[in-house]
C-alpha cells in the first residue's frame, strides 16, 4: 500500500488519475473510502489524492499530534512531498484542516472546498453534545457510535452505509477524540476575512449536525465565498447522492 513517512509516522494515501489535483480529506474517524464512489468519476479528468489522515484508517494511530495544527502540518508534509498544488476537498472536520492549510500557507493550496464543515458550531450550537460525546466514546464507544452515526445521514439511506461507516470509524485509534475537546473552542471566522484562497461551501441541506446557518455565516466572513447546497442529503453528501457531488465539484475544480 502506498504510504508516506510524515513528521514521524506512516500515512496512508492512494494517488490516481490526472489531470488538475484534488486532495480529498474525510472526516472524523473515517478514512479515504469514503470518496470511493466518487473516485471513477472524477479520475476521468484530475489526479485525485485520496489520504487517511494520522489516527484514521490504514495510516498510523498515534498518540500524540491528533490537534488541527498537527494534522495541517502533516497536510503540508504530504502536499510538498508529493509536489503538488491541489484543491483540497474536506469533508466535515476535514473541511477544517483544508481551511486552516489555507491560512497558514496559501502558497500549497489552488482552492478550498468545505463539505459540511463545521466551522464555529462545535463551540457554540453543539457545545454540550460534543463535551457528552466526548465522555460517552470513553465509556461505550460501540453503543454511543450507534447512537450516532445515523444521525450522519439524511432519512432513507441504506443501513449498510451507516454500519460501514461505523465500521471505519471503530477502526480508527481513540487518540483523535483530542480533536473533540479541541473543536469546543474553535471558531475561524475572525481569520476568514483574511483567506486568501478561494473557497466553496458545500452542504446538505438536511444536515441534522451542521446546520446550513454554519457555512452561510461562515461564506458571509470570506471574500468571494460561495454556497452550495445538496437537496435531500444530510452530513455526508459525497456518499449520499455521489454523482450530484462530483458534478457540483467539477464546475469548482
Amino acid at each position: 500500500m502506498p504510504s508516506l513517512d510524515v513528521n514521524g509516522i506512516r500515512l496512508h494515501y492512494e494517488d490516481a488519475g490526472a489531470g488538475p489535483v484534488l486532495l480529498l480529506l474525510h472526516g472524523w474517524g473515517t478514512s479515504g473510502r469514503v470518496w470511493t464512489s466518487c473516485l471513477p468519476d472524477l479520475v476521468r479528468d484530475h489526479r485525485v489524492v485520496t489520504l487517511d489522515w494520522r489516527g484514521c484508517g490504514r495510516s498510523d494511530h498515534p498518540a500524540e499530534g491528533n490537534t488541527i495544527d498537527g494534522v495541517t502540518a502533516d497536510l503540508v508534509t504530504v502536499i510538498e512531498t508529493l509536489g503538488i498544488k491541489p484543491t483540497v476537498v474536506g469533508s466535515s472536520i476535514g473541511g477544517v484542516f483544508a481551511t486552516e492549510l489555507a491560512l497558514a500557507r496559501p502558497d500549497l493550496v489552488e482552492r478550498v472546498v468545505a463539505v459540511g464543515s463545521p466551522g464555529y458550531w462545535p463551540a457554540t450550537g453543539m457545545l454540550d453534545k460534543v463535551q457528552d460525546l466526548r465522555k460517552r466514546l470513553v465509556d461505550d464507544r460501540v453503543g454511543t457510535l450507534e447512537g450516532w452515526v445515523p444521525n450522519w445521514f439524511a432519512p432513507g439511506v441504506p443501513r449498510g452505509l451507516v454500519d460501514w461507516t461505523i465500521r471505519q470509524l471503530l477502526d480508527s485509534g481513540p487518540y483523535i477524540d483530542e480533536l473533540f475537546t479541541e473543536c469546543t473552542t474553535y471558531d475561524p471566522r475572525p481569520r476568514l476575512k483574511d483567506l486568501q484562497t478561494p473557497i466553496t461551501y458545500l452542504h446538505g441541506e438536511l444536515d441534522a449536525e451542521i446546520p446550513l446557518e454554519v457555512p452561510r455565516s461562515c461564506a458571509a466572513e470570506t471574500p468571494g465565498a460561495r454556497v452550495h447546497v445538496f437537496a435531500g442529503c444530510g452530513h455526508l453528501p459525497h456518499q449520499e447522492n455521489p454523482r450530484a457531488f462530483t458534478a457540483a465539484l467539477r464546475e469548482i475544480a
